[in-house]
């Protein structure tokens, strides 16, 4: 079981900044996918970016982003503390929703498709402004 809490939501205007967080529960996996995606109202939840981890010899870390906010947003893992971020740049009214991290485990690649993912986070808000 992986346990994840988000934080970091609120309200921005457009062309604003917000960083938000998602604190994992101590994992024992070596290797680890964990992604942000977003829910807006009336639409089904999307995957915004991954990160795929593995630990040890051969360490991987690479990341995919979803179109619609590559270049803008950044997604990195600190994993000493077992924490995702999403640092959220040159925000427009569209990021607007529910954004959720998420955990798939003993996985070979970053992944921004739902299906995949075992453990999800609460969800924490996003609204911005025009």
């Amino acid at each position: 079981q992986v346990q994840l809490v988000e934080s970091g939501g609120g309200s921005v205007q457009a062309g604003g900044s917000l960083r938000l967080s998602c604190a994992a529960s101590r994992s024992p996996y070596s290797t680890l996918c964990m992604a942000w995606f977003r829910q807006a109202p009336g639409k089904e939840r999307e995957g915004l970016a991954s990160i795929f981890t593995r630990d040890g010899v051969g360490a991987v870390n690479n990341t995919r982003y979803a179109d619609s906010v590559k270049g803008r947003f950044t997604v990195s893992k600190d994993n000493a503390k077992n924490t995702l971020s999403l640092q959220m740049n040159s925000l427009k009214p569209e990021d607007t929703g529910i954004y959720y991290c998420a955990v798939r485990v003993n996985c070979l690649s970053a992944s921004l498709s739902r299906y995949v993912y075992a453990y999800w986070g609460q969800g924490t808000q996003v609204t911005v402004s025009s």
